[in-house]
């Protein structure tokens, strides 16, 4: 088994949130409405445009 694909640098703040609810890693986010991650406190727009660059980087190298 792969080790999980880290989360990009959001802050601590957002990573935090994104701790509380579950999600550690790129791997966590697979299905998930990036949106509605905007509703958890510490999770803004920045970060959301982060993660959601990430995951399209990630599917252009598979």
């Amino acid at each position: 088994m792969a080790a999980p694909t880290p989360l990009p640098k959001t802050g601590a703040p957002a990573r935090a949130a994104l701790a509380a609810v579950g999600i550690r890693s790129l791997d966590d986010l697979e299905g998930v409405d990036l949106d509605g991650l905007l509703g958890l406190h510490g999770v803004g727009p920045k970060a959301v445009r982060v993660l959601r660059a990430a995951l399209a980087e990630r599917a252009a190298d598979a």
